[in-house]
Order: structure tokens, then sequence, then C-alpha cells
């Protein structure tokens, strides 16, 4: 058994026990307490509250110009945010997972997840849509309705998703406060940073956050939708297996095969069929190659007229080959004195 940090790395051999989230009521309040601080965003923009002024204040202070030299480091760290780069990242740490504890699980909560962000993030803001202070025409005005697509922060709110999808996946109550600490940073810091730049309104920032937070508390009631996909993949699977398997021709071994065991025949020119020695070519072609000196009953004896063949005589020409026709006076001896056996004298 091995004991190094690599064995963690290998596969599972049977598939953990792992007990999906429940709606508890400590989660349902949750939810309802965000949903309300969400609602209230979204008025408070509406109605051009406080919330948009300051949104204007933070625009004029022009962090960017602040803080120049935060300027190169943050435009590579705001694309934590992007949903793409983000995605596949996690998609393949995820992956990894699916294949080390047998399971699709994280992947099919990853999609899940990603499928609700687009949906509900994408329709407020086409609802809304909220111009970005880039392209403010109004100081002090909401810029609502007017064709933008900034409220919420879609960078915020995926940067909450993708990384809180890892610690709502986390197998250990350890491993879960390590990574809400972890993806709680790294979302904070993202909306933050398009408030640096200038691509969003705080409050789009803020209601990045909510939709994000949203998402990943209501995630425990699509858990069993996700169990019920997961167990039509595995089933799809086996139905895939068992036609192919089905369709493979099977192997079999024996006589008249092909395998090589059988005799094989043999192909007769005309001139031989024509001199009468087809059925001797075929016998001698049939017969098994026996070891050097041991004479072939059959053919052999058949081949020299009846006489006994001795070891080491010439052996039967083999198939194809036109034999020579027979001497005449070999043929006369014959006939006239009978068979006797030769002796090395």
């Amino acid at each position: 058994m091995r004991t190094d940090i690599f064995a963690r790395l290998d596969r599972e051999p049977e598939p953990p026990k792992i007990v999906a989230p429940r709606m508890s009521r400590h989660r349902i309040a949750l939810f309802g307490g965000t949903l309300a601080f969400y609602l209230a965003i979204v008025w408070a923009v509406l109605i051009t509250s406080w919330l948009v002024a300051l949104d204007w204040k933070v625009m004029l202070f022009r962090p960017y110009q602040q803080w120049p030299e935060l300027h190169a480091f943050l435009d590579y760290y705001v694309v934590l945010g992007q949903r793409g780069p983000t995605a596949v990242m996690v998609a393949c740490w995820l992956g990894w997972r699916s294949w080390r504890q047998h399971t699709l699980r994280p992947l099919l909560v990853l999609g899940t997840s990603l499928l609700l962000l687009n949906v509900t993030v994408g329709a407020v803001k086409l609802g809304l849509g909220r111009l970005g202070p880039h392209y403010a025409t109004q100081i002090g005005s909401a810029e609502m309705f007017a064709g933008g697509d900034i409220f919420p922060s879609g960078h915020t709110a995926n940067a909450v998703v993708t990384w809180g999808i890892l610690a709502y996946l986390a197998t250990t109550p350890r491993a879960r406060r390590y990574l809400s600490a972890v993806s709680a940073t790294v979302s904070l810091g993202v909306g933050l940073t398009t408030v640096y730049i200038g691509t969003h309104w705080l409050s789009d920032v803020v209601l990045g956050w909510a939709a994000g937070l949203l998402i990943l508390l209501a995630l425990p009631w699509f858990e069993p939708l996700i169990a019920r996909t997961e167990a039509w993949i595995f089933a799809m699977r086996e139905q895939w297996r068992e036609r192919r398997d089905g369709a493979r021709p099977a192997t079999v071994t024996g006589p008249g095969t092909g395998t090589g065991t059988e005799p094989q025949p043999v192909l007769l020119t005309q001139s031989m069929a024509a001199d009468g020695l087809a059925a001797e070519t075929v016998t001698a072609a049939a017969e098994p190659v026996l070891p050097a000196g041991h004479p072939a009953p059959g053919a052999r004896a058949r081949a020299h007229g009846g006489h006994p063949v001795r070891p080491g005589s010439m052996p039967v020409a083999p198939a194809g080959v036109r034999r020579p026709p027979p001497h005449t006076e070999r043929g006369a001896r014959g006939t006239g004195s009978a068979a006797r056996p030769m002796t090395g004298g």
C-alpha cells in the first residue's frame, strides 16, 4: 500500500459515499436574507437614492489615477472573474475529481451553476439596461434602461460562483472552510478591481456578489435533478457498451475456421489432371509430414507400385510439380521378377 503523497492522486477503487448538501433551515434563511438584500439594491438604484450618488463619487475619484502602480497587476488579476478562463480551469480540476471518484456530480454541479448564472444575471442585465461609468451621459443619473448590460457585475457574480463551487463540493468541513475563505477573497478582489479600472459602478459589484451567493445557496434544490441526470448518463453508457460488444463478431477456433489447423485444398494444373496424377497428388499433399527416416505408408507404397520403400529413398514429387515419365527398362524389370529387398552390398 502506497503511503507517499502521490497516493492521493490515484483513482479510488470505488466511488466514495458523498452526501449532497440539503436545503436546511439555516440555508433557507440565508437565501431569503440574500434575496431581500438583492431586491433592496435594485430598488435603491431604480429610485436614484444615495447609492447612486456614492457610485458617482467613486467614479469621479478615479482610483486608477490615484494608484497607477497597481494597474498592470490588476489587469491580469481581473481575469479570475472572466467566465471563459475560470470555467476552463475549474472544469479541469473537477474533471479530474470526477475521474478519480467515479462520479459525474462535480461536472454536473458546475454546469448547473453556470447555466443558472447565465440565465439569471443575463436576464437582469438586459432587463435593466444600465450604462457603465465610461458611457455615462449625465452626472448623478442612474443610467438605467439606456441599452447597457453591466448591472449586476457579471465578473463579480462569475467569480463568486466559479470559485465558490470548489467550497460547495468540498468533502471535509476543514476543506470547505478554507475554500470558502479563498473564494470569498478572490471574488471580493475581482469586484473591487472592476471598480478600480472603471468598468463597473460600486452598486454593480455589490449586486454581483449577491447574485452569485444566491446561486450557490440555491444549488441543493437542484441536487435531485443532478442525481437523476448522472444515473441516466451512466445507463446510456452501459447500453452503448452492450450494443458495441454485441455487434463485435466472436472468435472461434478449431477445424474449418481458417486458423491454419485444417488441411488446405491443393490446386492442380491442367496438365497434371490430364496425365492422371490428380489422385496421387491430392493424397500425397493431404498426408502429414513425418520426420526423416520414417516412410509414408500410403502414398509412397502406391508411388512405387507396391514395392516397400526403404529409408532414405527419393520422396514423392510435391504438389504442383510434374513428374517425369518412368524409364522403360525399370518398368520391364518390375514386370518380369518379383520384388526383393536390396541390401547395402
